[in-house]
């Protein structure tokens, strides 16, 4: 009695098949993998050659007398940083007096009461003015804002001067807020909205008290990286607020910014390898704590007041 073998024809072709599709996910783990990798190395980079070169100026200057000192004149021997971290902290806390409520009303209008024709209009038009160039801002500060601070109310206020540089950077970080706020505002679920308003409660209620609450984690998140964004602002807080180190709570004055110093710094003013250059990367570390920090309490608030919605 013989048997014939069945060879099922499309065995093969399947295995092939499933064969080139593996081989397809990992190349593309690969290069998934190399992006990441990338970013990393990246950071670790940029880190490392501050440490290396920021250490190398506190081995010539105190740490103390680098963050208590009320003076920053390097050619003169001065190496007091207050003064430039008091005029970033300036500049960013009076952005923030813009940003925030302008932003966060902003994303109210737009999560809660425009329609879907009205929010297809000034969504858009909030976001491009997160895509405008920075040096933009600052000379829009110095040719229209501070004229018009001159011609109103404030004659006294000089060319270079904090105000305007709060204002423009305020102008420049509304559609971080607006953004992350509408998108919290909207991650709200809908049966939220309607339990309250089967209860009885106003739309005015109901925002107040269940959607703003609902979302506040993400709202504060756009806060703190708002005012992030502020204290690492360079060209137009450069161009707006001068380059005067004062240390003085006066927005009328100019000031500097630690960015701004780092901008004045690199344009050539100081040889290279001199403490005067090194005091960049001194304050480029003093920089990046703040940010960094600012991240993680961001960070730290999302996760603690994160509502989970099944």
């Amino acid at each position: 009695m013989s048997t014939t073998a069945v060879v099922n024809p499309g065995r093969p072709q399947r295995f092939g098949h499933r064969r080139s599709q593996q081989f397809t996910e990992r190349v593309i783990a690969a290069v998934l993998f190399g992006c990441a990798a990338v970013t990393v190395l990246t950071t670790v980079g940029i880190v490392v050659i501050l440490f290396s070169e920021g250490l190398s100026f506190f081995r010539e200057i105190h740490p103390v007398d680098f963050l208590t000192g009320t003076r920053w004149t390097p050619a003169s021997g001065n190496f007091g940083v207050l003064p430039l971290i008091l005029g970033t902290l300036m500049i960013a806390v009076g952005a923030s007096f813009i940003s925030i409520p302008v932003g966060t009303l902003s994303a109210i209008f737009l999560a809660e009461y425009a329609s879907p024709k009205v929010r297809s209009i000034i969504k858009p038009i909030l976001e491009v003015l997160a895509g405008i160039p920075t040096i933009v801002y600052g000379f829009f500060a110095l040719t229209f804002i501070t004229p018009l601070l001159r011609d109103s109310w404030l004659p006294d206020v000089g060319i270079f001067n904090a105000l305007s540089a709060m204002i423009v950077v305020g102008i420049m970080t509304v559609p971080m807020v607006s953004s992350i706020s509408d998108d919290s505002l909207r991650a709200v679920p809908e049966s939220l909205r309607e339990a309250a308003y089967g209860v009885g409660a106003t739309k005015f209620e109901v925002i107040t008290r269940v959607t703003f609450p609902s979302a506040l984690s993400g709202i504060v998140a756009s806060y703190i990286l708002a005012i992030s964004r502020a204290v690492g602002e360079t060209m137009a807080v450069t161009v707006a607020a001068g380059a005067t180190p004062h240390l003085t709570l006066n927005p009328l004055e100019s000031v500097q910014t630690m960015t701004a110093y780092i901008v004045q710094v690199t344009q050539g003013e100081a040889p290279h390898g001199t403490i005067e250059f090194r005091t960049i990367f001194a304050i480029a570390m003093t920089l990046f704590a703040m940010t960094m920090i600012m991240n993680l309490l961001s960070a730290r608030i999302v996760s603690k007041f994160r509502e989970r919605y099944e």
